[in-house]
This record gives structure tokens, C-alpha cells and sequence, in this order.
């Protein structure tokens, strides 16, 4: 490429510029840089250092108009002045100039009305890789004339020793100037910050447009029915999206558009802790040459062992989507036909499967729920609700309701219909009850996709007042309505009001907004 264009933002003697190269090449040059190990399967492993997970509390946006006028400001979208970007930015270039780099040109996006071209820099050669793995990759043809939309510097080896000075929370730095179209990474190496990062910028640009970014995966049937999985981490999303007889679109980043749904990625990041061939085997299959695990323990032989957290429990893989046998290779389907709002209740107060009209959809979907159990370890087996509007609230640079007011549109003009779907505790809460087994949530998912759930009858919970039907398949009827399930009834409905006041509380904050006006919909406790 011609340096001049790297010398035009900034940055000073470049070496040798290593640009857009072949996964051998790379993986030649992680090697050579003793970046990474090899495991017997072909795939390569590296280690991100101290930072095993993304640095949410790090993350800053410049406020700088326009941008700041649809910006919702707060724990998430941090503010960040220019004069301090720039101070940082020049922290960053000094950091990789003078350095061999390696260049990455990469597409957003498989929609060819709403695709972002995204340039990533980096002086790591296996940063390189895993953004190969993890976005589109052009063509020759398109990269001859690929010309960027946002860059991204990574200069994951620069700290901010002025940090407490700045006013921010600590030495790392993921900035975000939406004006300039750069972002400028420090003090992390976790690769996952790349990824991130771009979503949150999509998040921004294309509700501007009227086009609904998404945190779900999709896939397709070979009769062209396209279903949607929303859900948080640990609810099966990436699971339960992989089926050998249905197309995988993506695994978790999508954009719906007048065209219908469409891959931000080319590519899967997958929990790969206690990953073992029966349970998942496409994406066990996946990891081989040219697949990129981080923070896993390997053996001298290279055998990984993926039930040792002893570095994290966050430990990944990303591969290209190629690797999934069964994948649709246009990224992209029409508009969908069902959307799966996946939660993990370890409460075991939810139903395995709920029909949700369209105002339920809406409140489920600004709620995001899952609940999760904490700190196990330590015996401590009381779950913890979590609720993160849209089941993504981390990446939205825009208020909830912008994601939730487009989803109702779209709901409403393709006729799409909504289940919610618990793979998390039945007959119990964590700790008495049993977790939903995968043979039961399969069958649920394949009654929702197959169209034989609308044949059922259904009977409205307390509470809650989800729709569930009374028989499906051959799932014990016991389990279909949860309170069936448990063998203490009285504490069963002590559970579930408490769970239902957290609902409650949590839909508060949106109360003062006219066009969300869903609480009715949601649990009412007496």
C-alpha cells in the first residue's frame, strides 16, 4: 500500500508495511514473532495478556457535534474530550511508528447498502488474524479499490500514564472520534475490542438510515424461513443458531434492512470453555488451521484442554464462517419469519417456551434479561439477574428505545412472529431444580421453526402472564408451565413474584418515554 496514506493520519518512518496477508503468511509471522503455539489440530493459540475480556468502564467517545446530539450519554457512552482524543492519538502513532505493521482491509457487513469498509492497524500479527477471522473479507478486486470508511489503531502495547489526570478509570484507552471516523486502542491486547468496537459503530450509524442493528445470530431453512436468536452471553446463542439442518448466517452481529437480515461478520467467536465434540461439534469441528483460540491451556503436545479456566473462563476461538460445513455463503437471508428472545433463568421461574405478542416482544426485548449464578466457587449459589436493554446494552451509542421503536416497525410490517425461550433452570431454582435439557430446548426451537407450536394450545402464567402451550411434542407437559415443575408450589410463587418486582424496577427507566410504553405488558405483581 502507499505509505503516504499512513504518513496522512499520523504516523511517522513505517517500516515495512505487512498488508492484507494470506492466513499462511500471517501465521508464519505469529510464529516468527513467537506470538503463538500451534495445536494438533492446525489451529493457532495465543494469550492476550492480564486482559482476558473487554474493558467497558475504558471505553470513551469524543463529544464533538454532531454526534453528540444522539449520543446517550452515561456509565456506558463516556464522554471524552477532543483535546484529550488527540493527546491519546498522539500516544498511539508514536507507539506504532518507527514498527513493522500490519494492515488489515476489511468489510462490515455482507449488505451492499449498508456495509462499512473498516481498515485496521496493528504492530501484532495475530491481531491481524483474528480481524480477518472476524470480519468480510473482499475480494482482489474489491481490495485494489477498497478505500476506508473508519480506522482503527491498535496500539494495544501504549498505556495512558496520565490517566488519573484525564479524569478517566485507568491506563488503557478505547476511544471512539466518530467525526474523524478513528478509533485508537491502548493498554489491551484482547482482540475482542476490535470486534466490539466496529459493532458499536454500527450501532450508530445505521439507525440513523432506519436500519435495526442487531445482537442475535441467524440462520435460515432450506425452504428460505429465517430466524433470529437474541440473548446474552451463556444462553445458547451461538449453539443454538449452529444446526445441521438449518444455514448458519452469522453467530452474533446482524443488521436488518429493506433487504432483510444480513452478517456484520465472516466470521465466529465462540466460548470454547468446556467445548467437547458430542454436545457441539460444528463448532468443535471448526477449530483447525487457520481458527485463532485465545487463553487456553495446551499441552506440550498440543493437545487443548478446554476444561481448564485456570486463565479465564472467557476463553475463545474465532474461525472463518467457512468452517462451519453448513453455512449460507451470501451472509444474508430475507426478512424473518421468528424471533427467539433466549434467557438463562436460573430463578427456574420461566417457561422453556412462551409465545409473546408484540407488545410482550417489545418489553422483553428493552428488559434483556438472563439470570446468571455468581461466584459458585466460593458455594455462594444465589443467581444474579441481569438485564441489558436489547440483549446488547453495552454496544448501543444510541438510547434503547431507538433499537426498540425500529424492531416494533419491522415486527409490524413483515409480520414476524416472537417466542421467548429459557435454556436455564427448571423444576427449581440453581442449586434444587435441574438445568432445561438441550434435548428440550432443541425441540422447542425446531416447534417454533417448523410452524407445529402455533397447532398447540396454550394457557396464560401468573404474573408473568406468558402464553405457553399446554403439549408440544413430546416434552413432558410437566415443565411446559414452570410452576408444574416444582415441587414447592408456595416457594415457587415467592420466586417468581420476586423476580417479577426486578422486572418491575428495572422497566422503570423507561417509563417517562411515550413510544415504549410497555410496562403493562411485562409482570404485574399484586
Amino acid at each position: 500500500m502507499n505509505i503516504s496514506e499512513l504518513e496522512s493520519i499520523g504516523l511517522k518512518n513505517v517500516a515495512t508495511v505487512f498488508h492484507n496477508l494470506s492466513y499462511t503468511e500471517l501465521i508464519q509471522h505469529e510464529l516468527s514473532n513467537n506470538e503463538c503455539a500451534v495445536t494438533k489440530k492446525g489451529a493457532t493459540a495465543v494469550d492476550t495478556g492480564i486482559f482476558t475480556g473487554r474493558s467497558p468502564k475504558d471505553k470513551y467517545i469524543v463529544n464533538r457535534e454532531p454526534s453528540n446530539k444522539y449520543i446517550a450519554w452515561g456509565n456506558i457512552n463516556q464522554k471524552v474530550s477532543s483535546e484529550i482524543f488527540d493527546e491519546l492519538l498522539n500516544v498511539a502513532l508514536e507507539q506504532l511508528s518507527n514498527k513493522n505493521l500490519y494492515i488489515t482491509d476489511v468489510f462490515c457487513g455482507s449488505s451492499a447498502a449498508s456495509k462499512r469498509s473498516v481498515r485496521f492497524v496493528s504492530e501484532i500479527a495475530w491481531q491481524s488474524h483474528f480481524v480477518k477471522n472476524m470480519f468480510i473479507r473482499p475480494t482482489e478486486s474489491e481490495l485494489e479499490v477498497f478505500k476506508s470508511d473508519f480506522t482503527v489503531l491498535n496500539a494495544c502495547k501504549a498505556v495512558n500514564d496520565k490517566w488519573k489526570e484525564h479524569g478517566m478509570n485507568s491506563e488503557v484507552f478505547v476511544l471512539f472520534d466518530i467525526e474523524k471516523n478513528i478509533a485508537i486502542i491502548g493498554g489491551t491486547w484482547y482482540g475482542g475490542e476490535m470486534k466490539k468496537g466496529i459493532f458499536s459503530m454500527m450501532n450508530y450509524w445505521l439507525p440513523l438510515e432506519g436500519k435495526l442493528p442487531m445482537h442475535c445470530s441467524a440462520n435460515v431453512g432450506k425452504d428460505g424461513n429465517t430466524a433470529l436468536f437474541f440473548g446474552l452471553s451463556g444462553t445458547g446463542k451461538t449453539t443454538l443458531s449452529t444446526d445441521p439442518n438449518r444455514a448458519l448466517i452469522g453467530d452474533d452481529e446482524h443488521g436488518w434492512d429493506n433487504h432483510g437480515v444480513f452478517n456484520f461478520e465472516g466470521g465466529c467467536y465462540a466460548k470454547a470453555i468446556n467445548l467437547d465434540g458430542k454436545s457441539e461439534p460444528e463448532i468443535y469441528n471448526a477449530i483447525r488451521e487457520n481458527a485463532l483460540l485465545e487463553n487456553v491451556v495446551m499441552y506440550g503436545d498440543g493437545e487443548v484442554d478446554y476444561e481448564d479456566a485456570s486463565k479465564t473462563e472467557n476463553t475463545r476461538v474465532s474461525y472463518p464462517i467457512e468452517h462451519i460445513q453448513n453455512h449460507e455463503p451470501s451472509l444474508s437471508a430475507g426478512h424473518p419469519e421468528n424471533i427467539i428472545f433466549l434467557t438463562a433463568d436460573a430463578f427456574g421461574v420461566l417457561p422453556p417456551v412462551s409465545k409473546l405478542t408484540k407488545e410482550q416482544a417489545m418489553y422483553y426485548f428493552l428488559s434483556g434479561y438472563t439470570a446468571k449464578v455468581a461466584g459458585t466457587e466460593r458455594g455462594i449459589t444465589e443467581p444474579v439477574a441481569t438485564f441489558s436493554a436489547c440483549f446488547g446494552e453495552a454496544f448501543l451509542p444510541l438510547h434503547p428505545t431507538v433499537y426498540a421503536k425500529l424492531l416494533g416497525e419491522k415486527i409490524d410490517e413483515h409480520g414476524v412472529s416472537v417466542y421467548l425461550v429459557n435454556t436455564g433452570w427448571t423444576g427449581g431454582a440453581y442449586g434444587v431444580g435441574k438445568r432445561m435439557s438441550i434435548k428440550n430446548t432443541r425441540a422447542c426451537i425446531n416447534a417454533i421453526l417448523d410452524g407445529s407450536i402455533k397447532e398447540s394450545e396454550f394457557d396464560t402464567t401468573k404474573t408473568f402472564r406468558l402464553h405457553v402451550p399446554k403439549t408440544l411434542g413430546a416434552i413432558n407437559p410437566e415443565i411446559l408451565n414452570p410452576r408444574n415443575a416444582w415441587e414447592d408450589k408456595e416457594l415457587f410463587d415467592k420466586t417468581r413474584d420476586n423476580l417479577a418486582k426486578m422486572f418491575v424496577e428495572n422497566y422503570k427507566k423507561y417509563q417517562d418515554v411515550k413510544h415504549v410504553d410497555y410496562a403493562p405488558f411485562g409482570p404485574i405483581v399484586k
